[in-house]
């Protein structure tokens, strides 16, 4: 039975759970599907494993030597695709039984360019509800000024709470930790707008699916969990911090507020403000615990690592510029 979806599966944050995350695809996924596995610079071992793991599945494996976007990523997804549908999956995602003929039912059903799981976060599996959906908008205030509005439904509510709550739906917000979409819907839009280098990138795909016209829909009966950092591997640490670098994300929201023509409301100063906040919990914070009970040395520590960070930084986003350029 020939394949009507392809699951291009592409880094997001790290590589240390890229071993869990794909057995779980072919653990529960029942219905034929084609898979294309993007690799951005992984480490020796992990790539070693990818390669075993693509010769005996017999899915495609295309490896770029340097680190990519999410949206980079996605691209090079894209163009190696030919079936009626493809689904986005992070590397760090799990899926549970039944979830990509749940996607696709849903699609079909309905018509979709776009459709979503539940998708939860964190450890234990399936338990706590990270997106169900959501709104993705620009509302335009009395004085003429257009604000973005975002929300993600039931974010971080347990799930055993909510579950009654959730029904399959039309909604406005999806994430690409697992999307759905129909690939002809690239034919109208292009590819994914890759000045969208770290955050807010599934906004900005699914308001422009919406200003088509077209379908996003939500489906609850598709249980995904994206497993995040804290603790990563040392071999994951320069991808992370690129990955959640300031550069990248000043570079990105200054790109999606003109490209949509947004007031720098309160809603960008927050972004602005907890851009550090991923690195200083996952990495700095961790590190300078290493004093144990000494507080005031923690302290120093702490303070010490966020001034390498911020010249770190830089010099990681000037690197996958140039990396970029010479590929």
């Amino acid at each position: 039975m020939q394949a009507d979806v392809t699951i291009v599966v592409v880094p997001r944050e790290r590589f240390s759970y890229s071993e869990e995350s794909l057995e779980s695809i072919y653990d529960h996924t029942k219905i034929p599907f084609e898979l294309v596995y993007i690799d951005g610079k992984s480490p020796k071992s992990i790539y070693k494993h990818l390669k075993s793991q693509a010769e005996e599945k017999g899915f495609k494996l295309i490896r770029k030597n340097r680190y990519l976007s999410p949206n980079e990523a996605r691209n090079i997804g894209i163009q190696a695709v030919d079936t009626k549908y493809l689904v986005f999956v992070d590397n760090d995602v799990v899926v549970s039984s039944g979830w990509l003929k749940a996607l696709v039912n849903c699609a079909e059903s309905n018509q979709s360019a776009v459709v979503g799981p539940l998708q939860c976060e964190g450890l234990p599996l399936h338990q706590t509800v990270h997106c169900a959906g959501g709104e993705a908008h620009v509302v335009v205030d009395v004085k003429g000024r257009r604000l973005m509005r975002e929300k993600m439904y039931f974010h971080r509510q347990p799930l055993e709470k909510v579950r009654h709550r959730l029904t399959q739906r039309e909604t406005e917000l999806i994430e690409f930790h697992c999307m759905l979409v129909r690939r002809d819907i690239f034919e109208q839009v292009g590819l994914l707008d890759e000045s969208m280098l770290n955050i807010k990138e599934h906004v900005d795909f699914c308001m422009q699916v919406a200003k088509l016209d077209g379908k996003v829909y939500f489906e609850p009966d598709c249980v995904v969990t994206y497993v995040y950092a804290p603790p990563i591997e040392r071999t994951d640490l320069a991808y992370y911090m690129l990955r959640w670098g300031d550069d990248w994300t000043v570079k990105t929201l200054e790109h999606f507020r003109e490209k949509w023509n947004l007031l720098e409301n309160q809603y960008f100063k927050k972004e602005y403000k907890k851009m550090a906040w991923r690195r200083h919990k996952t990495i700095l914070k961790p590190f300078s615990n290493y004093f144990g009970e000494n507080k005031i040395m923690r302290k120093l520590l702490y303070k010490l690592l966020i001034e390498v960070d911020k010249k770190l930084n830089p010099y990681l986003s000037n690197s996958y510029l140039k990396s970029k350029e010479n590929s």
